[in-house]
């Protein structure tokens, strides 16, 4: 893999510095040795200048090293992390400047303290393999860590839909399927073709793949009104905002870089704001907000009105509620679960509260209490029972029994299209503060359909003992306490 520029420098920069401590110089005496400056060695060494063909011959001759093992990019194997870093995609796609990060900073970090910095890169790596980190997921951890500093709030979007609706559906006109397929057929000459199981069997577990060299937009055929209408919105949104850069299916099967990460969230997002227009939905939620009693009927209307999935309606109340209703303690997370089985994965998680939630919980049985897991449960015995094929939606406050911390959780739950045998809940919960409750006026006293239970993060770590839903044995927690115990007993020896 080619390594950019920039890390030229500092490859060769981290290299000379290297072979003049295994020497024992000081930059002083290598600068006077080759006849070079102080201030220019320094400069090299740091990554920010790099020598022409003359000056390295003097600095090889100064260490009594080969030219061509000088202007080798292959480092020590102390600092061959640093140097797979450098060679990977993502340090040079990812654009630290998003984070507030000068690039030249890292690379002045890199080269200040290379050996200890390459055993921690070594250690990062290894605990990436460990767990099975791939670029994409790594890609998608960066994403989620740029919504969450920015409230998953972005301005500019919002006013490139102001700016779409103005030109395509003024005066509060409707955005639906019909204005989108035309917009895409007649403006940007897309193509649709319609596939299911029997025509592309291995495609089934995709919602749409786009076919650029043909300009054409493969739809699967099981998905729901809602699903399709979302999809024709973020291609419009790839076109309108010239987002050339981007995914050809709508679920992720390999990310090619992170710009394609990115610009698949902005079409996202952009198709969020067109469906679900904030002017509307901040007066719908302003009259939600004031009920006296919650409903999970009203709530569910609430989402059908916009004719939107329970997913694209609550990353649509977290662009929103931060910046205009001062409710920024929230995370949003979704599961799958086969009906009838007590397996549930979590496929999608936003924080932007660092509280609480399901997040750095690997190989561990989550809390059955959870009401994202207990309305997957029910939503599976009214499906075999009931013949219920709708959608459940169900309301909680809950306690951790730990922190002490309390949420309001709504979770929504439903088949999962177009995934054969798959249930999928979406979950939004807001920590409970002084400014929920004053805007949320139902929280104010007890609702009926507002269920109260004390939950814990996963079943090793919990200290409830008599807990029916329990899975597995609290082995992480005995643990804690053994250890603790030791401690305890190393202290009364002293």
């Amino acid at each position: 893999m080619s390594v950019h520029t920039d890390h030229i420098r500092l490859l060769f920069g981290l290299k000379l510095k290297h072979l003049r401590l295994d020497r024992g110089l000081s930059v002083s005496e290598l600068a006077a040795a080759a006849g070079l400056s102080v201030s220019y060695i320094t400069e090299i060494e740091k990554g920010r200048k790099y020598p022409k063909t003359d000056k390295i011959a003097a600095l090889a001759r100064a260490m009594q090293v080969d030219y061509d093992t000088l202007v080798s990019l292959k480092l020590s194997k102390k600092l061959e992390p640093i140097s797979d870093f450098l060679r990977s995609k993502f340090l040079t796609e990812v654009p630290l400047e998003l984070f507030g990060i000068d690039p030249s900073d890292l690379l002045e970090l890199l080269a200040e303290a290379p050996a200890k910095v390459s055993a921690m890169i070594s250690t990062f790596m290894d605990i990436g393999r460990g767990y099975n980190m791939s670029v994409e997921r790594l890609y998608l951890a960066v994403l989620r860590s740029y919504q969450e500093m920015h409230d998953n709030h972005f301005e500019e979007i919002e006013a490139e839909a102001d700016r779409f609706l103005a030109q395509y559906a003024s005066g509060g006109q409707e955005v639906d399927e019909t204005l989108l397929t035309s917009l895409l057929g007649n403006q940007f000459n897309y193509r649709f073709v319609h596939y299911d199981r029997s025509t592309h069997p291995d495609l089934t577990l995709l919602r749409s793949v786009y076919h650029a060299e043909s300009n054409t937009l493969y739809l699967n055929n099981h998905l729901s009104a809602a699903q399709r209408t979302f999809i024709l919105a973020r291609e419009v949104g790839f076109q309108f905002m010239n987002l050339s850069v981007r995914p050809m299916t709508y679920t992720h099967v390999e990310a090619e870089s992170w710009e394609q990460i990115l610009n698949n969230y902005k079409a996202s997002y952009f198709a969020g704001a067109i469906l679900i227009r904030r002017e509307t939905l901040m007066q719908r939620l302003q009259a939600l907000f004031q009920e006296e009693t919650w409903s999970n009927d009203r709530f569910l209307a609430l989402i059908g009105s916009f004719k939107a999935t329970p997913e694209r309606f609550f990353y649509r109340l977290s662009n929103l509620l931060p910046k205009y209703f001062g409710i920024d303690q929230l995370f949003f997370y979704r599961f799958n679960n086969p009906p009838g089985q007590n397996v549930f994965t979590l496929t999608k998680e936003m924080h932007l509260s660092r509280q609480q939630g399901p997040r750095g919980i690997i190989d561990e049985h989550l809390c059955r209490r959870w009401i994202a897991l207990t309305s997957l449960q029910e939503l599976s015995f009214l499906q075999v029972h009931k013949n219920f094929e709708g959608m459940l939606c169900r309301a909680q406050l809950s306690t951790y029994a730990d922190s002490g911390q309390t949420y309001f959780i709504v979770t929504v739950a439903q088949a999962y299209q177009p995934h054969p045998q798959q249930n999928m809940s979406v979950s939004m919960c807001f920590k409970m503060t002084d400014t929920l409750r004053e805007k949320m006026r139902f929280l104010q006293r007890s609702s009926p359909e507002i269920s109260v239970r004390t939950v814990n993060e996963a079943c090793e770590r919990c200290g409830i003992f008599d807990c029916r839903e329990r899975v597995a044995a609290p082995t992480i927690l005995q643990k804690r306490r053994q250890v603790e115990a030791m401690k305890a007993a190393l202290e009364r020896l002293k």
